[in-house]
């Protein structure tokens, strides 16, 4: 039995956490994260949802995933601990007539997709009785479906309207829904360029899922994706869509890689860090370095023209801090110096370097004078590549890896290599942190990711070589550690809590899930 419940919520919800007359987050069960931070997306990129580990809707947005928010449920207010109990639609379970629990509250819960879908299912145990909490999207069409034992009784509880009137909860309508959506996400997956047939069950499942996510977080009309469904990063960032583009073009969606990259070209790249679902730029975060070299990548991997070069220096970078010359910019700049794609300077040596040459890192005259050298004298330091230029005290940077893939410097393999093994010896069980200079140690999942990526690139050029099999066991090592951060349902957070491994941020994020569909193709190509 379900009702929906519907209640207009009066005056505005302090989100300083610094009151004691602040609301205060719910605690969550032991091991899971705490309410209201979504664990699974579901939608086709028309209507979007953010489900958290509880089955709780956290964010809602039309039209697309990068569209208006229908969902009251601020970044800061997460941060903060100050979410209050009736923030989204949340399930509640009555038993024998008591009062109705929200899921948090459970002996324990799991959550998972149906195989193969974006279908969302969130089961609780309370005692004996066990009840099964279903979402999907098809299109514009938001459902839900509960499934209590008996002498259970399940009510949806919403303060939010807008977010209510999208949901329906119809047994019928919501049965067929739901079969709809299923058959369409397997439809749409089977369209994917597959894995070897050597690639372990596990490959197969988190490459499976990456796409999912993709699908997820691109609107299906414009091609824009956003980073995540979560307030603050539900926007488009060149570099995160730039590599969903190159990810969805690689795994053979050329359709929806060129939508992807259309809409790139079309920004304003010059004008801010992030864009809204229509292209619009958002105030308050000015444009970064790396955004042309990104989008060129994308657009020349789906064949459409580049857009115009624009200045990397005395901008931020992928860290989002202040203005500087950093590193990932470098890399990144689009000036005519280097390609976006493999690179147009070819090797450091006339021929193909021996492999003690590439081990050393030795640059000839040649290689500096073409364009690549200079940052390796900008930027080396004793163990590898700094983020900052002239700075060896900014710290190792994991975006040395974007010096093999994907902007293809051949002459900086070695340095980067260096850079990537030495954060790797610095990292944990659940991946690296984006750097050395990175004010805390909660490991990141992209920059993990975009490491495998690049190992397993150098593994395959230096095929047959000692390098090789070391960068290919490396690059496995690293997608073991993104398999620890996942939650059960298969989606990679932004970072995790580097002792327990449980979601601290967005998830799941388009920008992992990419760099794990371009590492996963890397190592089993099909």
């Amino acid at each position: 039995m379900l009702a929906l419940v519907a209640v207009v919520v009066a005056g505005a919800l302090l989100l300083s956490g610094g009151s004691g007359a602040d609301p205060h987050t719910p605690q969550g069960l032991p091991g899971e994260p705490p309410p209201f931070l979504g664990t699974a997306v579901v939608g086709d990129g028309g209507l979007t949802a953010a489900i958290d580990a509880y089955g709780d809707v956290v964010d809602l947005r039309v039209p697309g995933p990068a569209g208006r928010a229908l969902i009251d449920n601020p970044a800061a207010r997460q941060a903060a601990g100050t979410v209050p109990e009736e923030t989204g639609i949340v399930p509640a379970v009555s038993l024998g007539g008591s009062r109705a629990q929200p899921l948090w509250t459970a002996d324990s819960v799991e959550q998972h997709y149906r195989r193969g879908t974006n279908v969302a299912v969130t089961t609780a145990r309370f005692g004996r009785a066990r009840v099964r909490v279903v979402y999907a999207a098809d299109g514009s069409r938001f459902v839900c479906l509960t499934e209590p034992s008996p002498g259970a009784r399940i009510e949806l509880r919403s303060h939010e309207p807008a977010a209510t009137r999208r949901l329906h909860c119809d047994h019928s309508f919501a049965r067929a829904t739901i079969a709809a959506a299923e058959r369409a996400d397997r439809r749409w997956l089977r369209r994917a360029r597959p894995l070897a047939v050597s690639a372990p069950r596990w490959a197969e499942a988190m490459y499976e899922r990456s796409l999912l996510v993709l699908r997820a977080l691109t609107d299906r009309r414009s091609g824009a994706v956003a980073a995540g469904a979560r307030d603050g990063w539900a926007y488009v960032w060149p570099r995160d869509a730039a590599t969903a583009v190159i990810a969805l073009a690689a795994a053979g969606y050329r359709g929806e890689a060129r939508r992807g990259a259309r809409f790139l070209v079309g920004l304003d790249l010059g004008s801010a860090a992030r864009f809204d679902g229509a292209g619009s730029p958002v105030p308050g975060r000015g444009p970064q370095g790396d955004a042309t070299g990104w989008v060129t990548v994308a657009a020349r991997a789906t064949g459409l023209p580049a857009p115009r070069p624009l200045p990397w220096r005395n901008l931020p970078d992928y860290q989002e801090g202040g203005p500087g010359e950093y590193l990932g910019n470098a890399l990144a700049k689009i000036d005519g110096t280097n390609s976006p794609i493999r690179s147009a300077d070819g090797p450091i040596c006339p021929t193909r370097c021996d492999s003690s040459s590439r081990r050393r890192g030795e640059l000839d005259g040649s290689a500096r004078r073409r364009g690549d050298g200079w940052i390796a004298e900008a930027f080396a330091g004793d163990e590898g590549l700094a983020r900052q230029a002239g700075e060896s005290g900014s710290g190792l940077d994991s975006a040395a890896a974007w010096a093999v893939a994907p902007f293809g410097l051949r002459s900086l393999y070695p340095l980067a290599r260096r850079t990537m093994l030495a954060l790797i010896r610095r990292g944990g069980r659940f991946g690296i942190t984006p750097g050395e200079g990175w004010a805390g140690r909660d490991p990141w999942s992209a920059p993990t990711a975009w490491t495998a990526w690049s190992l397993a690139e150098l593994a395959r050029e230096e095929a047959g070589s000692r390098e090789a099999a070391t960068d290919r066991r490396i690059a496995l090592r690293l997608l073991a550690d993104l398999r620890r951060t996942a939650t059960p349902a298969g989606a990679l957070p932004e970072r995790v809590d580097f002792r327990t491994g449980i979601p601290t941020s967005t998830t799941p994020l388009a920008w992992s899930h990419a760099f794990a569909i371009l590492a996963l193709r890397e190592l089993w190509p099909g």
